[in-house]
């Protein structure tokens, strides 16, 4: 099956790299380029630009790895209510430990991490042990009074020059982040303050992929960014000074304008005057020009938003979120002309929820073909989709047994009887082994079970909130699920 492609990564690779060394180029001999979103893993943008490879921005570095050394940033803030990366489900301070890893395996140098907003806090003092324990510079740097607006506080010794100077030595200086509001432009600026005080001419240049500055404020694409920031609050805006400066109409978001006159006042101390006349003067970011199907990133960004929706209303079942976050993406829904209904995969499993009167999960295939699974005695909903979708994609009839009912007893006996489990149904992860055992006996397993891979991409919906285990079963085959905030059981526990 071959997804619709909107997006032309190899032009933006070559684009891209040539566009930074270009900035560096400006800057004698250090410039910190701020990484915004995801560097090697930005499977939002993947999403919302079909075509987007999830490492693109990484290997666009690579090509620069001799001139870089990277920079991380944590809050301690982030560490302390053990905030957790949504996509990957590991809290943030676990995230730093996986980047510098990840980093070093791709020959990276990973100069040093950084915590931000540390007063005191006893997690992040534990963490910056942990993480000398391991052999890694750890530097403190703390909140300032009257961030943002005491300019004259903030440019001053007991300002960002209480700040740990940190101890960089390439030209290009990376810094990023396990996630939004770590502070990584606060940490650039501190050492462009720093780099002053020690007669260094360093230059500062923002890398943020999202809102794309160079298609219209409520494109769906830059609708979709909102969506995956609803909970931090972010709006996306035209960027006022660019537009006085150049009279061009550009998108940026509200904390880069906001900041813009801090930096402003900051290079103005620094070189005698500031070297961009906006925000968007100080970004780097060429996604927008490599876009080859404005439609096809229409559209994908139209059913990020959706998931968007289904994943704030789950969390706030669980009481992870309030009701601003879940207004928001139902006002970003109608900003973009949707609803619920316009996901397929979500009116399929509901219909199919009421007619069986028990849970269903549906699946929509990339032809647009929709699959659904009912509830058994012998299977979940989840699992029975897996199993219909393999037969499905195979070729298979659907009455054939792949795996026989005989591979299936046991599994449910090994649960109930030896395992304590009161649910005799299998999981997804369960029925993929059982399928995995047949498979050594049977073609027909064996070719449902080669079919896996082409299930990356699909949209499913379940009609209740999955378990653990086959949400995850599901996110490693880049299957791109939503639920029904709705719980299977009403049992309280």
């Amino acid at each position: 099956m071959n997804m619709k492609i909107g997006f032309d990564n190899d032009k933006y690779l070559s684009m891209q790299s040539e566009h930074i060394k270009e900035r560096i180029s400006k800057f004698d001999n250090k410039l910190y380029l701020e990484f915004g979103g995801k560097l090697f893993d930005d499977y939002h943008a993947s999403r919302v630009l079909p075509g987007f490879a999830p490492d693109s921005k990484l290997k666009m570095l690579m090509q620069l790895s001799e001139h870089a050394e990277i920079v991380i940033v944590i809050s301690a803030g982030d560490i302390e209510k053990n905030k957790v990366r949504g996509d990957l489900g590991i809290t943030y301070d676990l995230d730093v430990i996986r980047l510098i890893d990840a980093f070093k395996e791709r020959g990276f140098f990973v100069g040093s991490v950084v915590i931000t907003q540390y007063s005191g806090q006893n997690s992040a003092n534990i963490f910056k042990s942990k993480l000398e324990n391991l052999g890694i510079k750890v530097y403190i740097h703390y909140p300032i009074e009257g961030y943002p607006s005491n300019i004259p506080l903030i440019v001053s010794d007991e300002g960002y020059g209480k700040n740990e100077y940190i101890e960089t030595s390439r030209p290009l200086v990376i810094i990023t982040a396990p996630g939004p509001g770590s502070g990584k432009m606060a940490t650039c600026l501190s050492q462009l303050y720093h780099e002053h005080k020690r007669g260094i001419h360093a230059g500062y240049a923002k890398f943020e992929t999202f809102p794309i500055w160079n298609i219209p404020l409520k494109h769906p694409v830059n609708l979709a960014y909102e969506a995956a920031t609803a909970d931090l609050n972010d709006v996306n805006m035209i960027d006022p000074f660019h537009l006085e400066a150049y009279g061009e109409t550009t998108v940026n978001y509200n904390r880069d304008v906001e900041i813009f006159p801090v930096l402003s006042a900051i290079f103005e101390r620094i070189f005698g005057k500031c070297p961009y006349q906006s925000p968007t003067d100080m970004g780097v970011n060429m996604v927008g020009n490599c876009i080859i199907d404005d439609e096809v990133c229409r559209e994908a960004s139209k059913q990020e938003i959706i998931r968007r929706y289904y994943q704030s209303l789950e969390r706030h079942l669980e009481g992870e979120n309030n009701d601003d976050e879940v207004f928001k993406l139902e006002l970003l829904m109608k900003q973009a002309g949707i609803s619920t209904e316009n996901r397929k995969a979500t009116t399929a499993a509901l219909n199919c929820a009421k007619e069986t009167g028990a849970p269903a999960v549906a699946l929509e295939l990339e032809d647009g073909k929709i699959i659904t699974g009912k509830t058994s005695d012998l299977l979940g909903a989840s699992a029975a989709l897996m199993l219909n979708t393999l037969k499905e994609l195979a070729n298979i009839p659907h009455e054939v047994h792949v795996i026989s009912p005989a591979a299936i007893e046991p599994i449910q006996k090994l649960k109930t009887e030896y395992l304590g489990s009161q649910n005799p149904r299998l999981h997804t992860d369960e029925v993929l082994i059982a399928l995995s055992s047949t498979a050594a006996t049977s073609d027909l397993a064996k070719l449902a079970l080669a079919q896996l891979p082409k299930l990356k991409g699909c949209q499913v919906h379940s009609s209740v909130m999955l378990s653990a285990v086959d949400k995850k079963i599901f996110k490693k085959l880049g299957v791109q699920l939503t639920c029904e905030a709705v719980y299977e059981h009403k049992k309280l526990y």
